[in-house]
């Protein structure tokens, strides 16, 4: 069953506009989620907003939204008065550019979203816009508004709708060369580099999303099962078995020359005490 639309408004290319619902394309719902307790009742906490000058706690009504103009010095802004700040994003996402999808560095990519037609009325638009789009074999850019935010957004039909993802601007990606700038350039054997390329074509395969399954997850919820049945939860120690190789000659050698073997089952990050 879908979700409540995360989004409302209209999809624009020139002229031709039509009303679309925009739904979240992933979900933690499924995770494992904690809360902090007061150990000794076994109750849980709640935060509170404490005034930094007083020390006491601030009642709901007495909240509000500040931005610091200087040390100390805040302007209050009210949640209408930021309604007014409009911009035709807020409520339309205008096809701005298409551009091939290999010249979108993937760093930039960011949450997915689902994008469908509104109702039937603007559905033909709706319609004749994906095919299009398709037809040009490009993804189409495009700014949107969202949570007080303006994001720009990927475009790309997928389905019978769209798979819009937004971006990351340019100062929030951070350039790579203080990270791996300093990586040494050794010379490498190229027999060493041949061997490399054959043990990973022996893995070629496809991209198969079901076979990808969170086992820390699954552990998890093993843990907090055997937990609340009152069980004595202990750390495995680490295995530390290495193997007798010498040098990295010899363990592309041991690679290449071992036999695949069935995939073994991840050992939990903790057992269950006798007694």
């Amino acid at each position: 069953m879908a979700t409540r639309p995360y989004w409302k408004g209209y999809l624009r290319l020139s002229l031709v506009n039509c009303p679309v619902v925009l739904y979240p394309a992933s979900s933690q719902n499924e995770k494992i989620h904690f809360h902090q307790i007061n150990r000794k009742t076994g109750n849980r906490l709640r935060q509170q907003m404490v005034d930094e000058h007083t020390g006491k706690v601030v009642d709901r009504d007495d909240k509000g939204r500040g931005y610091e103009l200087s040390k100390g010095k805040y302007v209050e802004i009210e949640p209408d008065e930021l309604d007014a700040v409009e911009v035709e994003a807020t409520h339309t996402i205008d096809i701005d550019t298409m551009v091939p999808a290999e010249e979108i560095d993937r760093r930039y990519f960011d949450k997915p979203y689902y994008i469908a037609p509104n109702g039937k009325t603007g559905a033909d638009a709706f319609k004749v816009i994906r095919n299009a789009m398709e037809e040009t074999g490009r993804v189409a850019l495009a700014r949107i508004v969202m949570a007080q935010r303006e994001h720009i957004i990927a475009l790309e039909p997928f389905d019978k709708g769209f798979l819009g993802t937004t971006l990351r601007y340019e100062d929030e990606v951070r350039d790579a060369k203080p990270y791996l700038g300093s990586i040494p350039s050794p010379r490498v054997d190229k027999e060493m580099v041949d061997i490399a390329k054959t043990i990973l074509e022996k893995k070629a395969g496809h991209f198969d999303a079901s076979k990808f399954k969170d086992e820390y997850q699954a552990a998890l919820k093993k843990l907090v099962k055997r937990k609340a049945a009152g069980h004595t939860i202990e750390a495995q120690p680490v295995d530390e078995d290495r193997g007798n190789v010498i040098s990295l000659m010899d363990a592309l050698r041991q690679s290449i020359n071992k036999k695949s073997a069935p995939k073994r089952k991840r050992k939990t990050s903790a057992r269950r005490k006798a007694g």
